[in-house]
């Protein structure tokens, strides 16, 4: 039996700014590796149980989860190369140059 795609779980706020801004660059992420990866939006307004689960302190965040376990994570805003940077790390073969 396979094991569960591994998420990128994008914690959000509607009235964060850098966050509405990284809401395209998910959106590619999300069409450019599906069937490997799942993206996952968390508003961190209506699950603040999941920012103290995952210990995110910072909104806009990216927190890369495989096997039920948070292997990596961007805190802030982040731009394209440093969310592929942070794929390459851990999923070599979902990150095309």
């Amino acid at each position: 039996m396979e094991a569960p795609l591994p998420m990128l779980v994008f914690f959000t706020r509607a009235t964060s700014g850098p966050a509405r801004r990284m809401e395209s660059l998910l959106a590619h992420v999300q069409r450019k590796e599906r069937g490997r990866l799942r993206v996952g939006r968390v508003d961190a307004d209506e699950h603040p149980e999941l920012l103290e689960k995952l210990a995110v302190e910072e909104v806009p965040s990216l927190v890369l989860v495989i096997d039920q376990r948070v292997v990596d994570r961007i805190d802030g805003r982040a731009n394209m190369p440093q969310i592929e940077e942070l794929l390459e790390q851990h999923l070599p073969e979902t990150v095309a140059a």
